[in-house]
C-alpha cells in the first residue's frame, strides 16, 4: 500500500545512558497542521479499505446491531423501600437510571439522550441520598470523562443543585436528611494529574464556599474515596496514587466538634489495600494484607486498627465483594475462582461458613446487593457469555438464587464454553477460555485472542456481541486469564507489573501458540483496548510470525513518553517511570513503538483511536502507525481507525456496533 507522508526526525535523546529515537515525536501535538493533514489522509485511506470489505461488514453490523441491543439491568440500589437500577431497553442507546416505588411504578430520572440526543454524553457516577428523596448524580460530555455533579429531587425531578465541575472519578458520601454531601474535586485547570482534595458541600450552595475537608497537601495523582455511615457518624475516606495497588484508609468521627481523622489502614507502608465501610456500629474491612486472594475483617469503629479476621483467604478463589443480610444474621461474599463467580454464604458473628448460593451456570456476578436498613434478601447482578446482565434473588433457606428482573434481549447464537489450561514460557500454568459455535468441531477455525494483563482486571465471563457474532460467523473467540489481572489474586497481578511486565506478554504468545497446536485455530488474530492495546503492541513487535491480524485499540504503545500524555502519570505504579534508570531498562525492554524494526512483514493492523480520549492519548497510535506503515515489508495494510465525539469508556449503541462491524469484516478478510 502506499501510505501518508510522514516525515522522520533525526531525533535521538540519551536517556540514563541508552540512546532514544523518536522519529515521530511531532505527531504528539494534536494541533499540528501536520498532524491534522496526516490524520485526514489516514481517515481517506482507512474508509477506502473499508469500502472494499463493505459486504461482509454489512452482514456483521445487522448482526451486532441485534446482539448489541440486547436490554441489560442492574442489581437494585435500596434506601427504604425504594429502588433504583439502570436498564437500558433493546430501542435505547443509553441505559437510564430509573427509581422504582413501593407499589412498582416506575420513573425516569436521568436519561443521557434526553440531556443530549446526539448520544455523546454518559451518565459517570450516582448515588442516591440515605432517606432516598435526593440524588446526585455525575454526566460528562464527548468521551472526556469530565463529570458535572448535579443533585434533583427524586420526587418530583426538580433539579436542586449543580452543575459542580472538576468532580470526575468523585465518590460521593450523603449525610442524614440530605442537606449535606462529601465528594472529592480536582483544582480548575487540573485535568490529567489531578490535585484531588474531598469537601463538604451543602446543596444549593455556591461549591466555591465549600469545606475543605481532606487532602490538603496531599501527592499529586492522588485519589480519594468517601462513605458515610447510614447514621450518619462516621466519615471513611481511603486514598490510593493513581493506581497503585497500595492504599490508605482513615475514619473520622463526625458527632465530634473536631474533625479528626484517624488511620484504620496504611497501604502505602506495607504495599497492600484495604477498603472500609461502617455499617449497624460495625466496621466492614476487606484487605488483602497477608491474604493475596483476599480476606474479609470486622473492627470496632472507635478501636480501627484492632480487626479480627471475619472470612479468611481462601486458598483458590478470590474474595471479590459482599453484602450483610442482618436480618438474617448472615454475610454473602463474592468469590471468584479461576475467573469463574460463586457466592458463599457465612455466620454475620463468627464467619461460620453456612453453605453456597447456586448461580445458574458459569459467569460472573458484578454486584451483590442487600438493604442498607436491615433484611435477609441478596440481589445479584450476573451475566454470561451468552445473557446479558440480569438481576438474581436470592432468600436464606433457599439453595439456589433465582432471576428476578431482566430486560428484552435477543437469542444468542448457540455456543459452548470451556476452559482450558495452557503453559506459560516459564512453565507457569495459564488458563483460558475458547468460545465457540454449539456443534461438532470440524477443525481449525479463525481464531480472535483477547487479553488485557494489567491493573488487577479479571477477563472474567461477560456478554460480549462482538464475541459472538464472530463465533456465529464461523469463528473461536479465546480470553486469555494471563497474569498482570486479577484472576488469581493480587501475587497474579504482581506478576505482571512492573519489572515483571514480559509475563504478561510470554502469557499472551503462548496462548496464541496453544490456540494453533492444539488445533482450535486455523489462524490467530489479536485484540486488546487500552492496557490491552499495549498487550497487542507487544505481540505485534515481539510475535509478528504468530498473527495474522492485530486490532490495537486505545493502546499505551511509546512507554518512554506515557506519563507525559492523558492519565499516564497515574499509571507508574503499574508500568514504572522513565525518570528511573532502572526502570526505563523495563520499559525499553517492551516498549512497541521503539521495538519496530525496518523489513518486518507485520500482520495486518488496524489502530483504533478516539479523539475524545483523555485517559490514553491518541498520539501513541498516531506514532505507531507511522512508525509501522514505515518499517513493514509485507503487503498487508497498517491502517488507523478514528473516531470524534467519544473517549474511552462509555458510548452510545449505534457507535458500538459501527466500530465493532469495522473490526470483525477487518479480522474475516484477514483470518480466512
Amino acid at each position: 500500500m502506499t501510505y501518508p507522508a510522514a516525515e522522520r526526525l533525526g531525533l535521538v535523546e540519551d536517556l540514563h545512558g541508552h540512546r532514544v529515537a523518536d522519529p515521530y515525536r511531532w505527531l504528539e501535538n494534536t494541533d499540528d497542521p501536520r498532524t491534522k493533514e496526516w490524520s485526514a489522509a489516514q481517515d481517506e485511506l482507512f474508509a477506502g479499505h473499508l469500502a472494499e470489505l463493505a459486504p461482509t461488514r454489512e452482514r456483521f453490523r445487522a448482526t451486532l446491531d441485534e446482539l448489541e441491543r440486547a436490554g441489560i439491568v442492574t442489581a437494585p440500589v435500596w434506601r427504604g423501600d425504594r429502588r433504583f437500577m439502570r436498564r437500558r431497553e433493546p430501542h435505547q442507546e443509553h441505559s437510564v437510571l430509573l427509581v422504582v416505588e413501593a407499589d412498582g411504578t416506575e420513573r425516569v430520572l436521568v436519561d443521557p439522550i434526553a440531556l443530549d440526543p446526539a448520544g455523546t454524553t454518559t451518565l459517570d457516577v450516582w448515588q442516591p441520598s440515605i432517606e432516598g428523596d435526593r440524588l446526585a448524580y455525575g454526566v460528562s460530555a464527548g468521551g472526556t470523562e469530565e463529570s458535572e455533579l448535579y443533585v434533583l429531587d427524586v420526587t418530583t425531578g426538580e433539579l436542586l443543585d449543580g452543575p459542580i465541575d472538576r468532580a470526575r472519578h468523585s465518590s460521593v458520601g450523603w449525610l442524614p436528611g440530605g442537606e449535606e454531601y462529601f465528594f472529592q474535586r480536582h483544582g480548575p485547570g487540573d485535568e490529567g494529574v489531578h490535585h484531588r482534595r474531598v469537601y463538604r458541600h451543602r446543596v444549593g450552595t455556591d461549591p466555591a464556599d465549600d469545606v475543605l475537608v481532606f487532602g490538603d497537601g496531599a501527592e499529586r495523582a492522588t485519589y480519594f474515596g468517601v462513605n458515610t455511615s447510614r447514621d450518619g457518624r462516621w466519615l471513611i475516606v481511603s486514598a490510593s496514587r493513581g493506581t497503585d495497588p497500595r492504599n490508605d484508609v482513615w475514619i473520622a468521627d463526625l458527632s465530634r466538634d473536631t474533625l479528626t481523622f484517624v488511620p484504620v489502614f496504611m497501604g502505602s507502608e506495607r504495599d497492600a489495600r484495604a477498603y472500609a465501610s461502617v455499617r449497624d456500629g460495625r466496621m466492614y474491612i476487606w484487605t488483602d494484607l497477608d491474604a493475596p486472594r483476599g480476606r474479609l475483617c470486622t473492627a470496632d469503629p472507635e478501636d480501627p486498627t484492632a480487626w479480627t479476621t471475619l472470612v479468611a483467604e481462601d486458598p483458590e478463589a478470590v474474595l471479590s465483594s459482599y453484602a450483610v443480610l442482618d436480618t438474617a444474621n448472615l454475610i454473602a461474599v463474592d468469590l471468584v475462582r479461576h475467573a469463574v463467580s460463586e457466592v458463599a454464604v457465612h455466620d454475620l458473628a463468627t464467619g461460620a461458613p453456612v453453605g453456597p448460593v447456586a448461580l445458574p451456570r458459569v459467569g460472573t456476578v458484578t454486584d451483590l446487593r442487600s438493604r442498607p436498613e436491615g433484611g435477609d434478601e441478596l440481589w445479584l447482578a450476573f451475566h454470561t457469555f451468552d445473557a446479558t446482565q440480569h438481576v438474581l434473588h436470592w432468600r436464606p433457606g433457599t439453595d439456589a438464587a433465582v432471576l428476578e428482573s431482566a430486560a428484552a434481549a435477543p437469542t444468542p447464537p448457540a455456543i459452548q464454553v470451556r476452559q482450558v489450561v495452557y503453559r506459560s514460557t516459564d512453565g507457569t500454568p495459564v488458563r483460558m477460555f475458547v468460545v465457540h459455535a454449539d456443534s461438532p468441531y470440524d477443525g481449525p477455525r479463525p481464531t480472535i485472542l483477547y487479553g488485557y494483563g494489567g491493573f488487577n482486571i479479571s477477563m472474567a465471563p461477560r456478554y460480549w456481541p462482538l464475541a459472538l457474532a464472530w463465533v456465529e460467523a464461523g469463528g473461536v473467540f479465546a480470553v486469555a486469564n494471563i497474569r498482570g489481572g486479577s484472576e488469581e489474586g493480587e501475587a497474579w497481578h504482581r506478576a505482571g507489573m512492573l519489572a515483571h511486565k514480559q509475563n504478561v506478554f510470554d502469557d499472551f504468545h503462548a496462548a496464541a501458540d496453544w490456540l494453533v497446536t492444539s488445533g482450535v485455530a486455523s489462524k490467530v488474530g489479536c485484540y486488546g483496548g487500552s492496557n490491552g492495546g499495549l498487550l497487542v503492541g507487544a505481540a505485534l513487535t515481539q510475535r509478528p510470525d504468530r498473527f495474522d491480524a492485530v486490532v490495537c485499540s486505545a493502546p499505551l504503545l511509546d512507554m518512554v513518553r506515557y506519563e507525559e500524555f492523558g492519565l499516564g502519570p497515574n499509571w507508574s505504579g503499574e508500568y514504572g517511570t522513565a525518570a528511573d534508570p532502572e526502570q526505563l531498562g523495563w520499559l525499553l525492554g517492551y516498549s512497541p513503538y521503539h521495538r519496530v524494526v525496518e523489513g518486518t512483514d507485520y500482520p495486518a493492523t488496524m489502530f483504533v483511536v478516539f479523539e475524545g480520549d483523555t485517559r490514553v492519548d491518541p498520539m501513541h497510535a498516531r506514532k505507531m502507525t507511522a512508525a509501522v506503515q514505515h518499517a513493514t515489508s509485507g503487503d498487508r495494510p497498517i491502517l488507523i481507525r478514528r473516531e470524534t465525539g467519544v473517549g474511552h469508556s462509555a458510548r452510545a449503541v449505534t457507535r458500538a456496533v459501527e466500530m465493532e462491524a469495522d473490526l470483525l469484516a477487518f479480522f474475516d478478510r484477514y483470518l480466512r
